[in-house]
């Protein structure tokens, strides 16, 4: 088994995660120290400009080039913090880092797209710097190869699901709340379903940050204390997203656009916040619709299982278990490091991280790449 630090940096821009796995790509062997390492406001500021300027942007792009030097150190920083730990713990130096970068733009291929259209993903991060900083080969560049193959470029991380969950009982659902949601179907049989649900997280934070200057909604205080607007939530769900079928993946803007047509805008800052927890639970129960077969319970990841408000809708709206991966023995603030480790470790020895049934890839493709020295 290779000795990995995963690492991942989500649409929520809160900071790094980064966590140090054994895995082979197909199993999990120790899971070691994980930590998460927070941005500085000026960084998490730029990422937020670098996100809304992405469409125009020029790859060359000098204040770009800056901020994917910061993001880059920032990781790196992480990766140190995590070996130190490490080797506390007795464990072995890491040999591989998984670094996904952080996701600016994501459009891949939609249905009516002309035959002519390409997908198109962008990850920024220096894995060439990362690589210097630390020492370390480096795996990078996961989602492309599938988005050129006609796939979603997302999610990438059902195969790691499988592998952490391989001792669970199932049909199983782990759900992913960061700014996007996205949601792992494993069926008993091997079976994987994967896409994503819709808004999560995205649109909460930046509604919390108009309304009250904070980076987030903090203890779901904001939603607890409003009411969804059932006006406001009918044209939301009324959104063609929630009925297409998979595969499918959402860019954590794509969504703006319908927000504001649906007047979200006009509601004080307590019915705004209740308004956008309840459609978020609403894309998740629109997403267990195209399960082959309900699971046995949902395994809740990523900021949103800390908020009480997006876990009682969840409880509200679906009729299965609703429990966060604690209460299965995971950490939920390193999983995604830990998935992407497991991806690393695939990319490493070949293995496919892609398949029809998670992207729609036209066939289990393999993706990334690897610099330095482990190939």
């Amino acid at each position: 088994m290779l000795r990995i630090i995963g690492l991942m940096s989500g649409t929520s821009l809160d900071g790094v995660d980064a966590a140090w796995v054994e895995t082979d790509g197909a199993r999990v062997g120790t899971l070691g120290p994980c930590l998460t390492l927070s941005y500085e406001p000026a960084l998490r500021r730029d990422l937020r400009r670098v996100l809304e300027m992405a469409p125009t942007l020029a790859a060359d792009d000098p204040f770009l080039a800056d901020v994917t030097a910061r993001l880059t150190e920032r990781h790196a920083a992480a990766v140190g913090k995590v070996s130190a730990l490490a080797r506390r713990a007795g464990l072995a130096e890491a040999e591989l880092l998984g670094f996904h970068g952080q996701t600016i733009l994501h459009r891949p291929l939609r249905p009516g797209d002309s035959r002519n259209a390409q997908g198109f993903t962008w990850q920024i991060g220096d894995a060439a710097l990362l690589a210097r900083l630390t020492g370390l080969s480096v795996a990078f560049d996961f989602r492309s190869a599938d988005v050129a193959a006609g796939g979603q470029g997302a999610p990438l991380v059902p195969i790691a699901h499988a592998a952490l969950a391989h001792a669970f009982p199932k049909p199983l659902a782990v759900l992913n709340l960061g700014g996007v949601g996205n949601v792992t179907w494993l069926g008993a049989d091997g079976a994987m379903l994967a896409f994503d649900t819709g808004p999560a997280n995205g649109p909460l934070d930046d509604w919390a940050k108009r309304a009250t200057g904070g980076d987030y909604d903090r203890d779901g205080r904001l939603a607890l204390a409003g009411q969804p607007d059932g006006a406001v939530l009918g044209r939301l769900m009324a959104h063609p997203y929630l009925a297409a079928p998979p595969p499918k993946s959402l860019d954590r803007l794509e969504f703006d656009a319908a927000l504001r047509e649906a007047g979200a805008g006009a509601l004080s800052a307590e019915d705004g916040a209740a308004t956008l927890v309840a459609f978020a639970a609403v894309c998740v129960a629109a997403a267990g619709r195209h399960f082959p077969e309900p699971p046995m319970q949902w395994l809740v990841a990523g900021g949103g299982r800390r908020n009480p408000a997006m876990m009682r809708a969840l409880a509200a709206t679906l009729s299965e278990p609703v429990r966060p991966v604690e209460a299965a023995g995971w950490d939920g603030d390193a999983l995604e490091a830990q998935c992407f480790a497991v991806l690393a470790a695939r990319v490493a020895r070949g293995l496919p991280i892609s398949f029809p049934e998670t992207t729609g890839a036209p066939a289990p493709l393999r993706g990334g790449r690897v610099l330095g020295g482990l190939l």
